[in-house]
């Protein structure tokens, strides 16, 4: 039992990743592309064309390209909406394949339901068209009212269209031809980037990654890998590293959420916690006339007020205790999350507490 307790012990201080999740590859990324377009089909639930002049230019400009002439007429369709078209451009995309897209209304309509994207480009940051989106609506959000009770749930002003893009242009990258490759570290760390440079050195015999800093490992290429990087990256990638955390406290003051990190230490600090709670009841009595005489029955007030106050206890934190011993320590005074975002404030006030508290 002894050496079963051991294991679970060593299991839980080493607790080590893939280098795929923990860097990027330098290059390898998504690139997102965005457009304007007009949805058709709603049942009444689109833009008023009257106060939405771009959608009424938008929807002329269309159907003179098809050979309808309305200059001068009063359209009144509520059918239509203007809406922008969103979407990803994942890493080596090729020409033909197919993206999700991400539709959201522009103008004052009520409900992209039941509705279908016209033909709409999307274009890059360069302003180059990458894909051409069109496709039915999926709508997760419903909206239904009358006339004196209205219900909505979700967004349904917001659509997916799933494969609702075609990749027309693909970005050449040549990945395998590049003599250097660079980890790009999804938390920035010295010492995780030195573990992964030497996990990588060790894996391959030889110095040829360098951590250049605390987000970036530089990889020369191996002679034997050149014109197969593919290759290379598939072997490293799948290399165990253990990451280094900094000590750190993230606290949402909005929904009272904390998490604090393994490595949070505190100095001996006394911490003293209490409530008071003030509490007032209405009580109020009737009070009725003699028989017999010319008094009134009223309404007399009574209210009781009573003051109370909790928590009246300090308890000692004790001198580098861990993260776990912090939160028994805190939760025997009947902390709750809101206390103890004050309580953690403090402490690191005093410079008692060696973490960074992040306040969201």
């Amino acid at each position: 039992m002894a050496m079963v307790g051991l294991a679970l012990t060593t299991a839980t201080v080493q607790a080590t990743s893939r280098i795929k999740d923990l860097a990027n590859i330098e290059g390898v990324r998504q690139n997102q592309l965005i457009g304007y377009g007009l949805v058709v089909g709603l049942n009444g639930t689109g833009d008023t064309l009257n106060n939405i002049p771009f959608t009424k230019q938008s929807l002329q400009a269309m159907l003179e390209r098809m050979g309808v002439n309305i200059r001068g007429a009063n359209i009144r369709t509520g059918n239509v909406a203007a809406v922008m078209v969103t979407a990803n451009l994942p890493p080596f995309g090729t020409q033909g394949t197919r993206i999700d897209v991400t539709v959201s209304a522009l103008g004052d309509a009520k409900n992209l339901q039941g509705g279908t994207l016209l033909v709409t480009p999307l274009l890059g940051a360069d302003g180059n068209v990458y894909a051409v989106a069109q496709g039915s609506l999926a709508i997760g959000g419903f909206a239904a009212e009358g006339e004196a009770a209205k219900i909505t749930r979700g967004v349904p002003t917001v659509g997916r269209i799933a494969n609702g893009a075609i990749i027309e242009r693909e970005i050449d990258f040549a990945l395998n031809r590049l003599p250097q490759l660079r980890l790009a570290l999804r938390n920035a760390d010295f010492t995780t980037a030195k573990r992964i440079a030497s996990a990588v050195n060790d894996f391959l015999g030889t110095k040829t990654a360098e951590p250049v800093d605390p987000s970036t490992v530089a990889l020369n290429v191996p002679q034997e890998f050149r014109g197969n990087v593919v290759a290379l990256l598939t072997e490293i990638e799948q290399l165990q590293v253990e990451p280094d955390l900094a000590a750190k406290i993230i606290i949402d003051e909005r929904s009272g959420i904390i998490v604090m990190g393994r490595d949070v230490r505190v100095a001996t600090v006394a911490v003293a916690q209490g409530n008071l709670t003030v509490t007032i009841s209405e009580s109020p009595r009737v009070s009725q006339p003699a028989p017999m005489s010319r008094g009134q029955t009223v309404t007399v007030p009574r209210t009781r007020l009573g003051v109370q106050e909790d928590g009246k206890k300090l308890a000692v934190v004790k001198d580098g205790v861990s993260l776990q011993q912090l939160v028994d320590g805190l939760n025997a005074l009947g902390i709750g999350p809101r206390d103890l975002i004050g309580i953690l404030q403090a402490i690191k006030a005093s410079g008692a507490i060696q973490a960074d508290i992040e306040v969201m």
